[in-house]
């Protein structure tokens, strides 16, 4: 005999639930609540029944290929215009008001 997942559900997890997803439920919308989770690992259980035996483990549905361009600096060294017009500076660099002590 199979135990279907809303009996085993407690209120202490639907009261959790709540307070991270930030809701208030009544008592009849816990109850609600309860069965509806229920039915979801109900359903996601069936996926137990699957022979998967043949089945390689894979992290991703679809391949992943590495997706980033090669690191190659385009705007050089322009230190100079970049510092242009900052109200001050030294050895090429901006100069700041002190922020601590």
């Amino acid at each position: 005999m199979e135990v279907e997942m809303a009996n085993i559900i407690s209120d202490e997890t639907i009261d959790y639930v709540g307070i991270l997803a930030k809701l208030e439920l009544s008592p009849e919308e816990k109850e609600e609540a309860k069965k509806d989770m229920g039915r979801m690992l109900d359903y996601v259980d069936m996926l137990n029944e699957l022979d998967t035996s043949g089945v390689e483990p894979m992290s991703h549905v679809f391949p992943v290929n590495n997706v980033f361009r090669e690191d190659v600096v385009t705007n050089g060294d322009d230190r100079d215009n970049i510092t242009a017009n900052a109200p001050q500076k030294k050895d090429g660099a901006f100069m700041v008001p002190k922020t601590f002590v």
